[in-house]
């Protein structure tokens, strides 16, 4: 494999700037004035940031760019979801992998190195978005790493055959299997639904992440089930290998009960990913006075040990007309919504979309971050300022992935200070 040194480079929030010598795809050393190997590209730092690849915890790539096709009518989340049934319909192979292509290119461009997505399983879509997710898995290993989840957008007791569907994804290399618990018709079917796929999760021995709890309260008992589904992990010994996606309607409920479901899904390692650009659009939407925009409580679930990241979603459909493939947007997004702000609290943000994020999706320690031995997946920040890079959100100077430089960016502003010179008339 090729070999490289970045030269002058800031490490995170080190002090000083240091080389990163990368070989066979990994950090061999972080030190002073080291040599390249032979052979190595040497990129220049000049000081600038340099961070572990960012991770997209969750993302729809097969749903994405739909917007200008069919926006969502009412911005709800009943006609978010109707809309993208009635489109999905029409896929094909090459109208979801032209789109999902594009969404990884902003991805990669952006600085981002690993990519969970959940592409739609269910009796109208088929495997065709999944089948399509596993091919680029290999087609893109070179550029990003995909980890695909098999996912039942439209419920799996509410869409008969889809639990025939998932098996199949399973079978053929589904890195984990999702749900989507509101999509049933019923509390009862919504917990047939978490025990079916926490089933699944200990049978093929991959972890579950789920959609779950996505409204603005408890009202309906379909979105308050973040404490069965902590019991049920526990039960099945899955602790560390469940996730929550969107979550909102835990900021609902009473602050005592909220405190002890959220000791609750700390207790079980069930962790949890708020979707903020998704979630602010649909929430609220059946509000006429003080609009809720509902977001998971997410100091609370630091101050209660509930493992935390941070992702997209989606990217300009039906659920999310927005996004630019740039999870530190997403991020900044999230740390306006969720009151946190200050240095120490934008540093962990910057975590829920690096560190937080490799451990909700799996990464083993190890191999993540930089530091020496991990793997290089790294990206180079147009910043010599740690603390700046979630405001500012610098350009992507370059990319690394495994080693090699993947993406390449340059930036050029310039302000013309000069006095003025007045003709008097």
């Amino acid at each position: 494999m090729s070999a490289l040194l970045l030269r002058h480079a800031r490490v995170e929030d080190s002090p000083d700037p240091a080389d990163i010598r990368i070989r066979d795809g990994r950090i061999e050393t972080i030190g002073q004035d080291l040599q390249p190997p032979d052979g190595a590209e040497v990129l220049d730092c000049a000081g600038r940031v340099v961070i572990p690849g960012l991770i997209e915890a969750h993302l729809h790539p097969d749903k994405a760019l739909l917007d200008s096709v069919r926006p969502n009518p009412t911005g709800t989340l009943a006609d978010a979801i109707r809309v993208t049934a009635e489109l999905k319909a029409g896929f094909t192979r090459n109208d979801v992998r032209a789109r999902a292509e594009r969404v990884l290119r902003m991805c990669v461009l952006n600085g981002t190195t690993t990519v969970r997505a959940h592409p739609d399983i269910d009796p109208v879509a088929g495997l065709v978005g999944f089948e399509v997710l596993l091919e680029l898995r290999e087609s893109w290993a070179d550029l990003v790493t995909l980890q695909v989840v098999a996912f039942p957008q439209e419920g799996v007791f509410r869409a008969p055959g889809t639990e025939k569907l998932l098996r199949k994804a399973l079978d053929a290399g589904a890195d984990a299997i999702g749900g989507c618990t509101y999509s049933e018709a019923s509390v009862a079917d919504c917990h047939r639904q978490v025990e079916l796929v926490l089933d699944l999760a200990a049978e093929y021995g991959v972890p579950a992440d789920l959609h779950a709890d996505f409204a603005d309260d408890c009202g309906d008992e379909r979105f308050a089930l973040a404490e069965f589904i902590a019991a049920r992990t526990v039960a099945r010994g899955l602790s560390g290998r469940v996730t929550l996606g969107h979550a909102t309607s835990l900021g609902g409920r009473p602050p005592a009960e909220r405190r002890t479901v959220l000791a609750g899904l700390a207790a079980a390692g069930v962790a949890v990913v708020p979707l903020p650009a998704t979630d602010l659009f649909l929430g609220g939407r059946g509000d006429d006075t003080a609009v809720r925009r509902g977001i998971a409580p997410v100091r609370e679930l630091w101050e209660a040990g509930v493992l935390t990241a941070c992702a997209t979603n989606n990217i300009r459909n039906a659920f999310t007309p927005y996004g630019t493939g740039d999870v530190l947007e997403a991020a900044l997004l999230l740390a306006r919504l969720a009151h946190l702000s200050g240095p120490a609290d934008l540093r962990r943000v910057l975590r829920m979309v690096t560190y937080d994020a490799a451990r909700v999706i799996g990464l083993p320690e190890a191999d993540y971050g930089v530091r020496e031995g991990a793997i290089a997946d790294l990206v180079v920040l147009h910043t010599n300022d740690y603390d700046s890079v979630l405001l500012e959100r610098p350009i992507r100077t370059a990319v690394v992935k495994s080693g090699r430089v993947v993406s390449r960016s340059t930036f050029s502003a310039e302000l013309d200070s000069s006095p003025v010179t007045r003709r008097r008339a």
